[in-house]
This record gives C-alpha cells, sequence and structure tokens, in this order.
C-alpha cells in the first residue's frame, strides 16, 4: 500500500468517527436504547472505522503508533462477529470516551499529511 492509500483509510477514519459522535452529541443513552435506527447507523460507522484501520499498512501503523489500531480493529471484529450480542453502553463509551481522542489525533497526522 501506499502513502497515498494509508492517508485516504486514516481519512475514512476521521470522517466516520466524526459523523459517528456528531449523531451521538444530542441524545441520551436511554435514547439511544429506543431508537433501533441510530443504534444500527452508529454500529455501521463504528465498524467502518475499524475496517479502515485494518487497511492501513503496517508501515503505516507503525509510523502512527498514537493510533490504537489493535483497539479500532477489535471493535470492529465485535461489532462483525458479535452482531447479536451488541452492548450497547459499550458502544456509547466507545463513540463518546474513544472517539474524540482519536479524532484529534487523525486531525494533527492527516493536517501534517
Amino acid at each position: 500500500m501506499t502513502q497515498h492509500d494509508d492517508v485516504t483509510r486514516m481519512h475514512h477514519m476521521l470522517d466516520h468517527a466524526r459523523e459517528a459522535v456528531a449523531m451521538l452529541s444530542s441524545t441520551t443513552p436511554e435514547d439511544l436504547k429506543r431508537a433501533r435506527m441510530l443504534q444500527l447507523a452508529l454500529v455501521r460507522l463504528v465498524e467502518i472505522v475499524g475496517e479502515a484501520a485494518t487497511r492501513v499498512s503496517d508501515g503505516g501503523q507503525m509510523r502512527y503508533p498514537s493510533i490504537p489500531w489493535q483497539k479500532a480493529r477489535g471493535m470492529r471484529n465485535r461489532l462483525v462477529h458479535g452482531y447479536d450480542q451488541i452492548d450497547l453502553r459499550v458502544l456509547w463509551d466507545t463513540i463518546t470516551d474513544d472517539l474524540p481522542p482519536l479524532i484529534a489525533e487523525l486531525e494533527r497526522i492527516l493536517e501534517a499529511a
């Protein structure tokens, strides 16, 4: 994979992480429990963040160790393979706690790219 491909994948991660955070910005955990379409949309956005992370080359991942590559891939795998056991609290915490610092770091990296 070329550097350009890695940058594209990191842009995908950034765009989808931003969208997930924005979707939750005016909701509560209780809202999420009641809104099936929101649940499905958020699961998909977080899956894409993880899938894009898996497509960043090994060299790209080594170049940017501040990105939690393994966690992003792991969350994607949990959502895809454990589709029938998704814990909405974990999804909520991932989006509200883990994605904002990821967004900030991706913005920093991509600004310099």
